[in-house]
């Protein structure tokens, strides 16, 4: 599988990532399976939460990866805390506690990223940053990410950190494509003209932060996703015709538009079904012309000016 840098770091990461909010829902024996699989596919990089399953997605990872005899430089972690039930923390105290609850569940000394888990409007940047270098300081924690944040956001954390910022996840899918839109439809009096994000898409890349695309087949928590769906009926036709003629699942084929993206995001795969998981990796084997992207975009029911 195809690995890329993640942000301006020295980490090589698979452009798949295995997300593992889902892995609470398996036993020990499932969760090792999936591990195995997605390792034997080249996945290397794996993602976590301190609320995923109240812990216990990563009490199962860190006794499987235990069991397994996977040695602990093989594979990149990532998690992220700072929701809580009913607020977000970013607070000096919480992140510290956070991680050492992370570090236990996970049976690991360190994370290779820490994200902090969507924004937190009474952040105060320097004590984000003084827990940020107390984690670095420690070994516990060797790099640090956001998720779900505006320019501005990672501008003002940024301002008061002495190593940047690697990554920024955001949500991403065929059905949820307004960082997209708004870069297409500048100036124009439309929806997809708004612009929700300050331009997070072209930020990105200006300062070479990796954007990790989360629930790529979701339209939205109440909808479920697009496959099936009845208000995509013309999207899971193009999809349908475009699997079949590269031979692979429309599964890969959702994930290889968002991988044919120049900004070289890294796609997170919640999916905790080993068969799934070889169909979706076959994305990475697939290169969609600009005709075939566009083709995707449109049938999804978005426009072109």
């Amino acid at each position: 599988m195809e690995k890329i840098t993640l942000g301006p770091s020295d980490l090589r990461v698979s452009r798949l990532s295995l997300g593992c909010m889902r892995m609470a829902g398996l036993d020990l024996e499932a969760a090792k399976e999936v591990i195995q699989t997605s390792l034997d596919l080249g996945i290397n990089f794996f993602d976590h939460a301190d609320i995923y399953g109240g812990g216990q997605s990563e009490r199962i990872f860190g006794q499987a990866i235990k069991e397994l005899g996977i040695k602990r430089e093989a594979i990149i972690l990532q998690s992220k805390c700072g929701i809580r039930r009913g607020f977000f923390d970013f607070s000096k105290d919480y992140i510290l506690q956070s991680v050492d609850g992370i570090l236990e569940r996970l049976q690991t000394d360190y994370l290779d990223v820490l994200v902090l888990h969507r924004p937190d409007t009474l952040f105060e940047p320097e004590e984000v940053a003084e827990a940020f270098k107390a984690l670095k300081a420690s070994g516990k924690v060797r790099h640090f990410g956001l998720s779900n944040v505006n320019p501005y956001q990672i501008e003002l954390l940024q301002s008061y950190l002495d190593e940047p910022l690697l990554a920024n996840q955001l949500q991403l899918s065929l059905a949820h494509t307004p960082m997209i839109d708004a870069g297409l439809q500048v100036n124009m009096l439309t929806e997809g003209g708004v612009n929700r994000d300050g331009g997070v898409l072209e930020y990105c890349r200006l300062k070479n932060i990796t954007i990790q695309t989360w629930s790529p087949f979701l339209i939205s928590l109440d909808k479920g996703t697009f496959f099936g769906h009845p208000d995509y009926e013309a999207l899971n036709k193009t999809l349908e015709e475009l699997a079949n003629e590269k031979g692979v699942s429309p599964e890969a084929i959702a994930i290889a538009w968002i991988l044919r993206h120049p900004a070289k995001m890294q796609a997170i795969i919640g999916s905790m079904k080993p068969e799934r998981l070889k169909n979706i990796a076959k994305a990475c084997d697939i290169h969609l012309t600009r005709e075939e992207w566009y083709k995707l975009y449109l049938s999804a029911g978005n426009f072109l000016p």
